[in-house]
């Protein structure tokens, strides 16, 4: 990176929104009050018909500098189009709109009209479109009624009309073709998914070919293109047992059975299968609740004869199964601290949603040239937001560097925990190109941290970290707001369990969540792939974080000095008590013990005292609170002084293609950290078990020692006021450094003496 001092903070806009009708209620809206206003020529062909001659027709509009063609029909006399024009008003600066029928083959003019443009009338939605006209062709004499009619509408217009979205954009003139449609604004959902849980319990019958020895039987099952293997049975017998899960994720519908097999590992790689199960999903049982689903038996078959004449499919044996679609559960695809959803799959156990949120993408400035095009540098940028299983991509803007959208979206709201993500991508896949989508950066938004009923319109740095370090690739402005249909409900929220019950019931383990939450990535990437246009598969990778849980040197020391900021009030009253006990300020030591009389004397209030300072200090911090939703923080994230090499590591890919110089560098490395916390793990095992040993007899004077003193200790605090123990106690931590030794205490001396299993290590 070089020296210059580069602005990653967030800040705040003044863009000219409201223009639309403002949605005050927490009902979904169509309205666009967090954009500003773009007006547009609309320039709608339908269909013509009774052309003068045959030929292969197509449209040609003409404002000015601006040309646009429509498709053409092979030898067609009523062509049929029903395609529309936007062309952006600020940049119009011709008088008229010129629509000619021409013909591809000879390229010559069948028919044409214009119309001025201070005559084309206005629309604001929710009006009714405007009904498309007949208007007769002229030739280029200016005669009319030899060349045919064109029905066609003209309008002014907004990125309200509902045209809009699959309109042809002058601002994509350079772009033609098939390509047109990646330029396109959509919105996606993703698929519903569930949890396919099997318990395989046991297996009945099973002939093997070679009777005399002991087999080693396991399950494997096949989803898709997934495959998952259960562990060897323990019982070499002719009917294994497991009681053990395995569970994938399964999309909506349902078009991949679920393929079981029972294999005999006879070798090194080597399995005879035994029988196969062929298990329908539409037919699966569904488990909303805690309840155990029901175990079923399902008959195996195998293949015996295989050739010209076909296949024996016989009876092989029995496996008993549950087998259950489990919709209690929320499938995660998104980390969870990053998770934009919490809710089980089952509709059922859908609660009422709490608000909504609408987002304005306004623009995007000061963006860095991602590719070359004429030797010249330019982006093709589009952005995508994801909240829930709703996904948005905007219109791609062509070659700007300055990019605006001003598009509004909508998503209801059922739980504040909640974050919404907005990534900028450089569109690859234009005029034939078939590259990769490359990230220009990402926005994330907490909804808790938002007031309600407020638009922030704030400008976000798209921050990039490279293998060469951290980058800023330019700064993305929206425009956000929260309403809230009910404030009770949303507070009940903040009371109520994150996940669904099936999580605390019957949680899965760290492995499993990781395992599924793969799987879950990988089949969104697969449906998202074959919309239209498709959101690749780069793209929703980067969107759901995948491969966040990766090791990352720059990740673990922010996290340390994460613990450690957490920890610095702790610090702090703990540097401010040894101060007092040292009298580092007699007048501060003073008024602790006077302090420490009070509370004596009231034991009671201290429970009430800490309850109204956290309720004053609370009122006082109030003043200072933040008036600006979180961002990502280079400095928090140490993405400034990442060590190039540890980069390095953290974008190399799993498993490692570094050179093997390069890895045994890293190795050394990473031992050496793990001794550390080798060490620091043995010291926390030697303190507690020196704890264990007090009465353990394992050096039987200290524990000796210790039972006397227990002795002791009971008659005296029997005896004694416990407001007296508290005022030795007290009084004797306070104490004056002159009544202090150096040394350690006794209590300390007679603790380290105590033995551990330290001894037995090797």
């Amino acid at each position: 990176m070089s020296n210059e001092k580069v602005d990653f903070s967030l800040k705040e806009t003044s863009p000219k929104i409201g223009g639309g009708r403002v949605s005050g209620s927490g009902r979904l809206t169509s309205s666009f009050d967090l954009v500003e206003q773009l007006h547009f020529l609309y320039v709608g062909i339908i269909r013509a018909r009774g052309l003068a001659e045959p030929c292969d027709p197509f449209v040609e509009v003409k404002i000015g500098n601006y040309r646009a063609t429509s498709r053409d029909f092979e030898n067609r006399f009523n062509p049929e189009w029903n395609h529309v024009f936007a062309f952006t008003k600020d940049r119009i600066q011709a008088v008229s709109v010129e629509v000619s029928v021409r013909d591809k083959v000879s390229a010559a003019m069948i028919g044409v009209v214009s119309f001025p443009i201070s005559d084309i009338p206005s629309r604001v939605p929710p009006d009714s479109p405007l009904a498309p006209i007949w208007y007769i062709l002229e030739d280029q004499d200016g005669k009319k009624g030899e060349r045919g009619e064109l029905m066609m509408t003209l309008w002014m217009g907004t990125q309200a009309d509902e045209v809009f979205p699959e309109a042809w954009h002058a601002d994509a003139a350079a772009v033609s073709g098939e390509s047109i449609t990646n330029t396109r604004s959509k919105v996606y959902l993703s698929p519903r998914l569930w949890y396919l849980r099997i318990n395989i319990i046991q297996a009945q019958d099973l002939v093997f070919r070679d009777r005399n020895r002991k087999p080693d039987v396991l399950v494997k099952g096949i989803l898709g293109h997934l495959v998952l293997r259960s562990r060897v049975s323990k019982d070499n017998s002719i009917n294994p047992t497991w009681n053990e899960d395995m569970m994938f994720v399964a999309a909506e519908p349902f078009d991949d059975p679920l393929i079981l097999t029972v294999e005999d590992k006879i070798g090194e790689n080597m399995e005879e299968c035994l029988g196969k199960c062929v298990i329908h999903l539409s037919k699966v049982q569904k488990r909303n609740l805690p309840m155990a689903a029901s175990a079923n038996w399902y008959n195996l078959e195998r293949t015996v004869k295989e050739g010209e004449e076909g296949r024996d499919v016989r009876f092989a044996s029995r496996l008993h199964m549950r087998v259950s679609l489990d919709g209690g559960y929320h499938v995660a695809d998104e980390s969870t601290y990053y998770s934009s959803d919490f809710r089980a799959t089952a509709k059922m156990l859908w609660k009422a949603p709490i608000g909504v949120l609408e987002l304005g993408i306004l623009n995007a400035t000061g963006l860095i040239p991602m590719k070359s095009k004429n030797q010249k540098g330019t982006t093709d940028a589009y952005c995508v937001a994801k909240y829930g299983p709703k996904w948005v991509r905007t219109r791609t803007i062509v070659d700007s560097l300055a990019p605006k959208w001003h598009e509004q979206y909508t998503w209801e709201v059922y739980d504040p925990y909640t974050v919404i993500s907005i990534g900028v991508f450089d569109n690859g896949h234009l005029e034939g190109g078939r590259g990769r989508d490359q990230t220009i950066g990402k926005v994330r938004i907490r909804l808790s941290t938002l007031q309600s009923d407020r638009i922030y319109t704030l400008s976000y740095p798209l921050i990039v970290l490279h293998p060469g370090g951290v980058k800023k690739m330019g700064e993305l402005q929206l425009a956000v707001r929260f309403t809230c249909s009910n404030l009770t409900n949303l507070l009940i929220c903040y009371s109520q369990p994150l996940f669904p019950k099936m999580h605390y019931t019957h949680p899965l383990s760290v492995f499993q969540i990781d395992s599924l939450r793969d799987q879950a990535s990988n089949i969104l990437c697969l449906r998202l792939s074959r919309a239209e246009p498709p959101l690749r598969r780069e793209v929703v990778e980067y969107m759901l974080d995948v491969g966040s849980n990766m090791w990352s040197m720059r990740k673990g020391k922010a996290n340390f000095a994460r613990i450690v900021a957490a920890l610095d009030g702790l610090v702090v009253a703990w540097k401010y008590l040894d101060e007092i006990c040292k009298w580092k300020n007699p007048t501060g030591t003073v008024f602790a013990h006077f302090l420490f009389l009070i509370v004596l004397a009231n034991p009671q209030m201290i429970i009430v005292a800490f309850f109204v300072g956290c309720f004053f200090l609370g009122l006082w911090n109030f003043r200072n609170r933040p008036r600006r939703p979180l961002h990502m923080d280079t400095k928090i994230s140490l993405a400034e002084t990442a060590n190039p090499d540890e980069l390095d590591e953290e974008f190399d890919r799993f498993p490692s293609t570094a050179p093997v110089n390069r890895l045994r560098v890293r190795y050394d490395r990473l031992r050496g950290i793990a001794g550390r916390c080798i060490l620091v793990m043995g010291d926390i095992a030697t303190q507690l078990e020196r704890f264990r040993s007090l009465l353990s007899w394992r050096d039987p004077r200290a524990t000796m020692l210790f039972v006397a003193f227990c002795f002791v200790a009971s008659v005296v605090v029997f005896v004694t006021p416990y407001k007296v123990l508290l005022a030795i106690g007290g009084f004797y931590v306070m104490r004056h450094p002159r009544l202090r030794v150096s040394l350690p205490s006794a209590p300390q001396n007679f603790f380290r003496r105590l033995p551990t299993r330290l001894d037995s290590m090797l």
